[in-house]
């Protein structure tokens, strides 16, 4: 949080709960001043049920269900996005007074891990059809959003896109709609030197096509550069196979637990050997001869592979397995397969008694 403060103190991030809803990390947030990036009912509530104000929620999601508008309009959590007519009737007819964003699709997804235009975002063409629907409807469009993809690897499409955000609000202008005022950048921030060229290119950007700007709210939608390095996973070896010199290990998680986000996240992982039934006086088994070693998970799907070719020591049953930056879009988008509960993972919280 310090550092996105130092490097965008000018934009207020809405953390996507949807990466890891964790209650001891939105609380932690929370508290920090976060803001939060709601898709659903249920990430409304659990954001709530911490005492969050609802003026402290985007409910950042295109297509809602209608029951779920209406649930918003009664918590009063009034700003949303939309980009497309169908979803602007049924903001109309059931939360009427909501500030809208228009999302608009940025012209390049920024080399994103899971790109998201496929799905969301208005074409620029359809900008000013849908502000005028807007219009017409007496519907208040607030200002524009954008993403361009999730775990973005090429800064400069952030200009892109502030520069597409700028002919919105120009359009919506010259259509006579009140001013806008609020600019939503998305998210796509990852941690590290990826993140400190993202920023010089918002700064740029926003120096740049929207100078002298002093009452617009900049808000952005920030989910793995929070989540991603707060969280470990430690996994429990519970099967071994030798066959020469390749060694085959089962443990207690996989890619329908936690580890989805080999799948879905498009995430590579790397793991520690932490030794507690063998090497007892070695526990990080430093100097210990390595083997080629396949990491499986604990179903019975052989795609329930983790990791294969890695450099390993000799391991033993209940020997652990220790991932690294397991915090974003992980347990959350976990299944109950074949009988293995990802909600039955536990999480343990540390804590620094130091000043």
């Amino acid at each position: 949080m310090d550092k996105w403060t130092r490097a965008l103190p000018m934009v207020r991030p809405f953390y996507a709960v949807k990466c890891n809803p964790d209650r001891a990390l939105l609380g932690t947030l929370a508290s920090l001043g976060s803001n939060f990036d709601c898709a659903s009912r249920a990430e409304i509530e659990s954001v709530l049920s911490l005492g969050v104000s609802p003026e402290r929620i985007v409910y950042a999601n295109p297509c809602k269900a209608e029951s779920h508008i209406q649930y918003a309009a009664s918590v009063g959590v009034n700003l949303t996005t939309f980009d497309s007519r169908d979803e602007l009737d049924k903001i109309r007819k059931w939360h009427p007074l909501c500030g809208l964003l228009i999302r608009i699709k940025a012209p390049d997804d920024g080399g994103a891990r899971c790109p998201l235009g496929p799905k969301y975002g208005a074409l620029a063409e359809e900008v000013k059809p849908l502000l005028q629907a807007a219009q017409a409807a007496h519907l208040k469009v607030v200002g524009v959003s954008f993403h361009i993809g999730s775990g973005a690897t090429n800064s400069r499409a952030y200009r892109g896109a502030v520069a597409a955000a700028k002919t919105v609000f120009e359009a919506a202008s010259r259509l006579g709609m009140p001013k806008m005022n609020v600019l939503n950048i998305g998210g796509g921030f990852t941690a590290g030197l990826q993140f400190d060229d993202a920023a010089v290119a918002i700064r740029s950007a926003l120096q740049a096509y929207f100078p002298n700007e002093p009452e617009l709210k900049i808000i952005s939608e920030p989910g793995r550069f929070f989540a991603e390095s707060a969280f470990t996973l430690a996994t429990n070896i519970i099967g071994k196979r030798v066959r020469g010199e390749l060694r085959e290990y089962w443990i207690n998680d996989g890619i329908y637990g936690s580890m989805n986000c080999l799948l879905y996240d498009h995430a590579t992982v790397t793991c520690a050997p932490l030794s507690c039934a063998s090497n007892r006086g070695n526990p990080t088994c430093k100097g210990l001869k390595r083997y080629s070693s396949t990491v499986f998970g604990p179903t019975c799907d052989a795609l329930d592979t983790v990791l294969k070719g890695h450099q390993l020591p000799e391991l033993q049953i209940n020997d652990w397995l220790v991932f690294p930056n397991m915090g974003a879009y992980t347990v959350a988008a976990g299944s109950n397969f074949n009988g293995f509960k990802t909600g039955a993972i536990l999480t343990y919280l540390a804590y620094s008694s130091s000043s």
